[in-house]
């Protein structure tokens, strides 16, 4: 399918030709018929994109903390290579379009195959020929409203959530500054609620626009400006002002007060800069609100990819029913669009879209894209012959990032030389990691990948909730498989990979690293026959971002998810499988997902393991720390950069925790070398770190 992409890199925004994206239970899969640029988002990310690195630096300090941060738990290099990663990949453009249901996952109600809907974005793509969408972001189009003209419900939906900040009715006077898209859209929603609308902006094309359809439209001109609008309000000024335009300036919101009456609303829906000046917006007691996005729901993690919806009674106008209204307003002719498009192009000449907002050589407002209505979805998208060579061939699952700056370059220096094919859940990256790494093929299912006769190998790198029926799936096909943690979530899930990873013909390896790293190695054979031993391990994994994937419950916590290397880890230092396992979790928030936890093994050996767990992430306390004592032996690993061994230190000037090592064994492992016995250790791991969980639950 064709998909409209700006390269993080800088450059032109282009067309690609990449797999088609796969759903999930509460998604809908979408054949587009129309979308619709929104000229000031999109204008700011494909900028931000061709900006330099310090001007990415200076527009996303988040980012940059997390690198700084990463730099000093994995190094400069791992950071490195990180920021490479990242600047490498396409951001997907568009979030306001309109086409044919064609899948519907069995979450979701209300939508059948063969439908019309309106999608919203929900921070994915919709300028492509499929789309992968949210089921609450998906509404089924009324009778009589167009494709074209439903592809305006997720812009409109913007707009109809500041109108509601607003808090205005019938006979309510409201000034809309910056009659771009949006701003015109806001005009019609406030017209269709009864209210008197007063539109200001700089240039006189919009102007133009938005008299046409009743606005009383003022250019921007000061002083002058405000007695009109003043007169307009009978002198009291207006009961509400939209900022609707954007720009890094703060003029717009510091002169808005001298437009408002006492106690008016002011609502920010467009981006635009908020240095304010406090006095005047103090002395007339105005409420500055900020709109959301589409409303509520936006951002939710259990709205948009659980698809829990909100009761009605509780939240009128979520996001979804806030596109229903809108395309209800359509059907009425409430409110209209058409004559807001100034351009269509083709989704093959998008790039001639984009050229024409960047370089504004002519007035636009709504630029609309047009996609074919008999596509046919074209199977794999080829990128290089199919390799005539006898050596294994490696079908890869996942696209993520970690993929891209470790597992994939692992895999190469290992002596993995043909890569066949590559599938993700999102196609884009699939055809990026294919193009960068080689790849013959990008695919979209991972039955194309593990069902390939092409395919001897199969690394999976999907979400957490997925390993352990791809594992299952690929050992059935006489696969090797490499999975990266955890190989699954649930005690079931492990017996059942340990049952059929004694009885496939292919290997199956589980990426615990750190069990290969040199420092590790290096301490357990300096504590040579010594036993029982005792292990601390204190990981300072430092606090997550509330949106960030390891607090979403289904893909495990960061028990699950991540102190399982840590379990692997006391094991292989402890040369012994665990035999007894309990844990306790912090007091706060989810037990699954708690971020601070204290685990305890005692192995069959005798040894005795702690693994301490925490968000904190004091300055200079390094992420982790492990200390084994046995016997007169005593050793220390920092970082997997340094160790002490009995008061001896060694250094690496990289960190190495010991990927290339763990896949260089899984090569050999491939080619005929004998390995069930490392295989057994890993899934015991596993287990193992599936008791501490279940020894959490129990407890509580």
């Amino acid at each position: 399918m064709k998909q409209v992409v700006q390269p993080l890199r800088g450059g032109p925004v282009r067309v690609l030709d990449v797999p088609r994206p796969t759903i999930g239970a509460t998604e809908v899969l979408v054949r587009t018929l129309s979308s619709v640029i929104s000229p000031g988002t999109e204008k700011a990310v494909t900028s931000l994109a061709r900006s330099s690195l310090l001007g990415k630096a200076k527009a996303r300090p988040d980012l940059v903390r997390q690198v700084v941060a990463k730099a000093r738990s994995n190094g400069v290099s791992s950071a490195a290579k990180a920021v490479v990663s990242r600047l490498d990949s396409d951001t997907p453009l568009g979030y306001s379009a309109a086409g044919i249901a064609l899948e519907v996952g069995e979450a979701v109600s209300g939508i059948r195959p063969g439908m019309l809907v309106a999608t919203g974005g929900a921070g994915r793509a919709n300028h492509a020929e499929f789309q992968a969408v949210p089921g609450l972001l998906c509404t089924p189009v009324p009778e009589g409203v167009s494709a074209q003209d439903a592809a305006f419900a997720t812009l409109g939906s913007i707009a109809l959530h500041g109108v509601r900040l607003a808090d205005v009715g019938p006979g309510s006077k409201v000034v809309v500054v910056g009659l771009g898209l949006v701003g015109q859209l806001a005009a019609r929603l406030l017209f269709a609620s009864g209210c008197e609308v007063a539109g200001i902006d700089v240039a006189e094309r919009p102007l133009a626009t938005a008299r046409a359809s009743g606005v009383y439209g003022l250019r921007e001109e000061g002083e002058e400006t405000t007695d009109a609008v003043l007169t307009w309000t009978r002198g009291r000024g207006a009961d509400a002002v939209l900022l609707c335009a954007s720009g890094a300036s703060s003029e717009a919101v510091n002169r808005t007060p001298a437009l408002c009456r006492d106690r008016a609303a002011v609502v920010v829906v467009g981006d635009v800069g908020l240095d304010i000046a406090r006095k005047p917006f103090y002395e007339r007691e105005l409420s500055v609100r900020f709109a959301r996005s589409y409303g509520p729901g936006r951002y939710e993690r259990s709205y948009e990819e659980y698809g829990v919806d909100f009761p009605a009674g509780h939240v009128r106008w979520t996001e979804g029913r806030n596109l229903e209204a809108v395309l209800d307003l359509l059907a009425s002719r409430r409110i209209t669009v058409d004559d807001l498009v100034t351009h269509r192009f083709d989704i093959g000449q998008a790039g001639k879209a984009y050229e024409l907002i960047d370089s504004g050589s002519e007035p636009y407002l709504a630029v609309q894209l047009r996609y074919p209505e008999d596509r046919v979805e074209q199977g794999p998208v080829r990128l290089r012959k199919p390799s005539t060579r006898s050596c294994s061939g490696v079908g890869w699952l996942g696209a993520g990032s970690f993929s891209t700056s470790v597992l994939l370059p692992a895999f190469r220096q290992a002596g993995f030389q043909r890569f066949v094919s590559v599938a993700s859940a999102q196609g884009l990256s699939a055809r990026k990691v294919a193009e960068r790494f080689g790849f013959e093929q990008a695919v979209s299912e991972p039955g194309e990948v593990i069902d390939d006769p092409a395919v001897d190998v199969v690394v999976i790198a999907t979400p957490h909730d997925t390993h352990a029926e791809l594992v299952l799936r690929a050992l059935r096909a006489g696969k090797h498989v490499w999975c990266e943690k955890p190989p699954a979530l649930t005690v079931d899930e492990a017996e059942e990979l340990t049952r059929l990873a004694g009885q496939s013909p292919g290997v199956l390896f589980i990426g615990y690293n750190r069990r290969w790293s040199p420092a590790l190695t290096a301490v357990t054979d300096h504590l040579g026959e010594a036993s029982p031993r005792t292990v601390v391990y204190r990981v300072a994994a430092g606090e997550l971002p509330g949106e960030h994937w390891y607090h979403d419950r289904r893909q495990g916590g960061r028990l699950r998810g991540e102190m399982c290397h840590f379990v692997d880890s006391c094991c292989a230092l402890t040369g012994s499988a665990p035999e007894v396992v309990s844990a306790v979790a912090g007091s706060t928030g989810e037990l699954g997902l708690a971020d601070d936890v204290g685990l305890l093994i005692r192995h069959r050996n005798g040894s005795v393991s702690t693994v301490t767990y925490c968000a904190s992430s004091p300055a200079g306390a390094g992420k982790e720390r492990v200390e084994v004592l046995a016997g007169d032996r005593h050793a220390v690993i920092e970082d997997y950069r340094r160790i002490v061994l009995d008061g001896r230190r060694r250094s690496w000037s990289t960190q190495d925790k010991g990927h290339n090592a763990a896949v260089s064994t899984f090569h050999a492992a491939v080619q005929g070398s004998n390995t069930p016995a490392v295989t057994e250790q890993l899934l015991l791991s596993t287990s193992a770190t599936l008791a501490a969980f279940r020894s959490i639950q129990d407890a509580h």
